[in-house]
């Protein structure tokens, strides 16, 4: 029995500080949802999910299978399933690029480094402990303390001159020391590389534990930190390979196993 082309199917990764849910029909992405997840994870999910129903201009009906991801995917209480967030970004990234060998995912709270097969089957993971350096929050959290706007800190980071050594791996520490850093006139654009060295350093290590394959893919929300970008090329002296949408990855992945899902009932 052919299989319908007009399946629905939604993805819907719950992360500590924002739930992205991706649509999947036709083969190809439908629509995209974006969520703070707040307090109230659940309505973080219905917000996110109606988002991405009217950009794709279809009724909840619509959708056949739904599978979760993401720390809070529990809340998803009408998915099918839930996945890990290994699996949905391996998922994700193969289908995006092919050659994907190896997907580092970087969120608010999170730094996890996946190897994978060629089918997007996770071989070997790793996550971070639990210290927030290797996170978003970390980059946030020193944005406030330079008092930049998070989103110039990428740019300002490529205008760099000098490297600057980071020892501190806590948060309060770092945050000491970038004090110091500014009360020795070190120039603003230095200190900013020198954060986000400290972070790509860190989740280095996470990945040379997992094995570093090429295609490197980063995804996650700090992915789009062009800065960051640069400084974990420089630490693992390879090319990241960023795409379009980096926050969505690992909703598409769900999204792809929740399409098989739906597949494998229609077949029956």
């Amino acid at each position: 029995m052919t299989v319908a082309q007009d399946i629905v199917t939604a993805g819907i990764d719950v992360g500590s500080e924002t739930t992205k849910v991706v649509l999947l029909g036709h083969g190809e992405v439908l629509a995209r949802g974006i969520a703070q997840s707040g307090l109230d994870l659940k309505e973080a999910v219905n917000a996110a999910l109606s988002e991405a129903l009217q950009q794709a201009t279809l009724d909840r009906q619509a959708i056949r299978t739904v599978i979760s991801t993401g720390l809070g995917r529990r809340a998803v209480h009408f998915a099918k399933d839930d996945i890990s967030e290994f699996t949905a970004a391996a998922r994700g990234a193969v289908f995006l690029y092919p050659n994907a060998r190896t997907i580092i995912d970087v969120g608010a709270e999170d730094a996890r480094v996946t190897r994978c097969d060629a089918t997007g089957r996770a071989s070997t993971f790793a996550t971070n402990d639990k210290c927030a350096s290797g996170t978003g929050c970390f980059v946030r959290t020193m944005a406030r303390t330079l008092e930049l706007p998070l989103e110039e800190m990428g740019p300002l980071s490529l205008q760099s001159s000098a490297p600057v050594d980071m020892c501190a791996t806590c948060v309060i520490f770092a945050e000491t020391e970038v004090v110091s850093l500014i009360h020795t006139k070190t120039p603003q654009a230095d200190i900013v590389r020198a954060i986000h060295d400290a972070i790509a350093s860190r989740i280095a290590a996470i990945a040379r534990r997992v094995g570093v394959e090429v295609e490197v893919i980063l995804i996650g929300g700090v992915a789009k930190n062009v800065g960051f970008v640069s400084s974990m090329e420089a630490a693992l002296s390879t090319k990241m390979v960023v795409p379009d949408h980096p926050e969505f990855v690992t909703a598409l992945g769900a999204a792809l196993v929740a399409q098989e899902a739906g597949q494998a009932t229609t077949r029956r």
